[in-house]
């Protein structure tokens, strides 16, 4: 049995939204997994505000890294490489953690690897489930992606089938809770209301599902307008909103639609799994359905658990350890941050050897050291 010391042992940090995450992992082992969450303060304009969310990274950026070394057990020099989201997301978020991760790689003579937030929700998966199959098909759903996803190199081949055209689940979550005024994030608290409401009770559409739509494409634009025009319609009459009711039958309408053309995509493409990832993979019923039918399908789910869903430091570190285990080229000094950056490259190698060859005799033969020599010229 190999010695698991011998696996990468890579720092991850995410910043591409309002969490700002640190990660340690040593190859598909989670050593680690610290959060400085920004939510409350963006709880009273109803949804993230990135110059507050840029500001909160910068604050919570080095306390955060030195909570999940300490709680690893490791120092930082320790480590065999530095991962960082590159994108996409909010930019200036993104480039409060890309610009730490450079300070962190350059001063401890660590490569660095600029990789892509999607990618690393699907990689995450790997912690909790062993190394992912080749190919992986993936639903990946949260605030601002509605995506499937066919992986058949982490590292280097991920193609999308199809995405969201407007709202992704997750803002349409947001955006119900708002308008039944259960407050922000609006995924997990419409989540308990439809625990306790019919899901049946009020026929919400689903959005391109008919026979000439787009097979893997989503919109959840109409099923929010929908939704809330019911509401307002309740209203204008003078009648109670039943809350529970609502939720719980919007929740059932994304759930659907998100978990039926995910099974199709499984089918077409003869895939027998699933992975789903994202924020909105937390929700329950979206995983007790998916659980259903993929068992009536005869395919196998893999969905990690909720904290692992959300946006977190574990999902970057893990892609970036198998970056280091694949022998992927590392990142230039220069990685930028980049906002729109496509899901078809799952990291940003560098365009020339950032590092020279292996120190022969170093435990990490795949793993390169920056050259001391290089530090501080």
């Amino acid at each position: 049995m190999p010695d698991s010391r011998d696996e990468p042992l890579v720092l991850g940090i995410e910043t591409s939204c309002d969490e700002t995450g640190v990660g340690v992992v040593r190859g598909t082992t989670l050593l680690a997994d610290a959060i400085a969450s920004s939510v409350d303060e963006h709880a009273r304009f109803g949804g993230v505000v990135p110059e507050v969310a840029s500001r909160a990274h910068l604050e919570a950026m080095v306390p955060t890294i030195e909570r999940a070394l300490k709680e690893a057990g490791i120092a930082a020099s320790d480590l065999d490489g530095i991962a960082v989201t590159a994108g996409p997301g909010l930019a200036g978020a993104l480039l409060v953690g890309v610009s730490a991760a450079k300070a962190y790689a350059y001063a401890l003579g660590k490569p660095l690897y600029g990789v892509n937030h999607l990618a690393s929700h699907i990689c995450v998966d790997q912690l909790e489930h062993g190394p992912l199959p080749e190919p992986t098909m993936a639903l990946l759903v949260s605030g601002g992606h509605s995506s499937l996803l066919l992986a058949s190199d982490i590292t280097a081949d991920v193609r999308p089938l199809g995405s969201t055209i407007d709202d992704a689940a997750g803002e349409a979550f947001d955006k119900i809770a708002r308008v039944l005024d259960l407050g922000f994030p609006g995924g997990p608290v419409i989540d308990r209301y439809a625990r306790e409401g019919d899901p049946g009770s009020i026929a919400f559409p689903r959005g391109l599902t008919g026979p000439r739509d787009a097979p893997y494409d989503f919109s959840f634009s109409g099923l929010k307008t929908s939704v809330a025009r019911w509401i307002e319609a309740k209203r204008a009459a003078g009648e109670e909103v039943p809350v529970r009711d609502v939720a719980a039958s919007f929740q059932e309408a994304v759930a659907d639609v998100l978990t039926r053309k995910a099974v199709r995509a499984c089918r077409d493409e003869g895939v027998d799994h699933l992975m789903i990832g994202g924020g909105v993979a937390a929700n329950s019923r979206l995983r007790a359905l998916a659980q259903e039918r993929c068992e009536a399908a005869g395919i196998r789910l893999r969905v990690p658990r909720p904290k692992l869903c959300t946006d977190n430091g574990a999902m970057v570190a893990a892609l970036g350890a198998e970056m280091v285990a694949r022998d992927r080229a590392a990142s230039d000094w220069d990685l930028p941050a980049d906002s729109s950056l496509p899901v078809t490259d799952p990291h940003v190698p560098g365009r020339q050897p950032l590092v020279p060859a292996p120190v022969a005799g170093h435990s990490h033969d795949h793993v390169h050291e920056t050259a001391k020599d290089n530090l501080y010229s």
